[in-house]
């Protein structure tokens, strides 16, 4: 039995029935089988066993949605910033779903926001979906509090993709810069200056976010 046959017996044992038709309903189009059923917490109990240069890593494309899961939580635990880097963007192809790439948050990578950068500005041009998504996301995480710059609202503003995934990734972020960077991003809103889709469910986010004051709130709802 390969390495890998060993670890998905592991994740088979972890696995939850129940919990795994809970997942499923939450992933677009994930076939029959494809979710096991292991919890975020166990796999990242999992996570702390494999080193980055295990075989596990260079096996792709997984078989499973966990094995995937598994991956970035691996790769988040990486330290060395270049390693990571080229891990990730072996990974990113073959990321198939919100859930996995929004798991996918390296913290080499926030210590190494600037080296970042050009990275992300590639990754929004990417075809690949979840690539996209996962730029965007770094942006918000990385670059919406000391690393910021006006630019970056505009990165992201500029994305023209009718991916539901990642415009909702686009309101994500925008209802994010609204709590953090609250003057910088109001103009995009103000003037319209994203998509109708992006724009209202932006507001809404950010409406619902408890970083937005009430004056913010009610401000926000005039610009529906």
């Amino acid at each position: 039995m390969s390495t890998d046959d060993i670890l998905v017996e592991r994740l088979r044992e972890l696995g939850d029935e129940r919990y795994a038709e809970f997942a499923s309903a939450l992933i677009p189009d994930a076939p029959k089988g494809y979710v096991l059923g292991v919890r975020s917490p166990e796999l990242k109990n999992l996570a702390k066993e494999i080193a980055a240069d295990d075989p596990f890593l260079s096996n792709l494309p997984h078989r499973f949605h966990e094995e995937n899961l598994l991956h970035a939580y691996v790769l988040n635990r990486v330290k060395d910033y270049s390693h990571v880097l080229s891990l990730t963007q072996k990974f990113l192809p073959y990321v198939d779903n919100w859930a996995v790439c929004d798991s996918l948050s390296p913290k080499a990578f926030a210590k190494n926001a600037d080296l970042l950068l050009p990275e992300i500005r590639r990754w929004l041009a990417a075809n690949h979906p979840c690539t996209v998504r996962f730029a965007i996301g770094c942006l918000m995480r990385y670059f919406l509090g000391e690393n910021f710059k006006k630019e970056y609202l505009k990165l992201v503003a500029s994305v023209s993709r009718e991916e539901y995934y990642i415009k909702m990734m686009q309101a994500w972020y925008f209802a994010t810069a609204l709590a953090k960077q609250w003057n910088s991003t109001l103009p995009y809103i103000s003037e319209r200056r994203l998509g109708d889709w992006v724009h209202r469910k932006s507001i809404q986010k950010a409406i619902e976010s408890y970083r937005i004051t009430p004056y913010q709130k009610t401000l926000l709802r005039s610009l529906k």
